[in-house]
């Protein structure tokens, strides 16, 4: 059974720095693309970031610069390092992977 359990998320000011993490389980992490998406109350989830099986990454254009995304095999678990955050980051972040969400984690970012 997939599971994905996110954590991390806070209220935190503009400018601040915030680490997420995403814990995964019940299928072969380690050969798996891994993804974060976010969504804005009202809108559509968007995705914001994407690591494979072989560390290869990528993001949309208005976190690049500012997010990273990694993964620890060892440790079944996929980050997301953000820097510099605004206002307009606000948003659930879910991990994506094995055809599965997590059950998302909340980042408010105030002005």
């Amino acid at each position: 059974q997939v599971q994905l359990a996110e954590s991390g998320g806070a209220v935190v000011q503009t400018g601040a720095s915030l680490n997420l993490s995403c814990v995964a389980s019940g299928f072969n992490f380690a050969k798996a693309e891994m993804q974060w998406y976010r969504r804005v109350p009202g809108e559509a989830r968007l995705w914001v970031a994407d690591i494979n099986s072989e560390g290869e990454t990528a993001y949309r254009n208005s976190v690049r610069g500012r997010f990273t995304i990694a993964r620890d095999n060892a440790k079944n678990t996929v980050y997301l390092l953000m820097r510099d955050l605004k206002p307009e980051d606000t948003a659930v972040y879910w991990c994506y992977g094995a055809g599965k969400y997590g059950q998302g984690t909340q980042v408010t970012v105030s002005s």
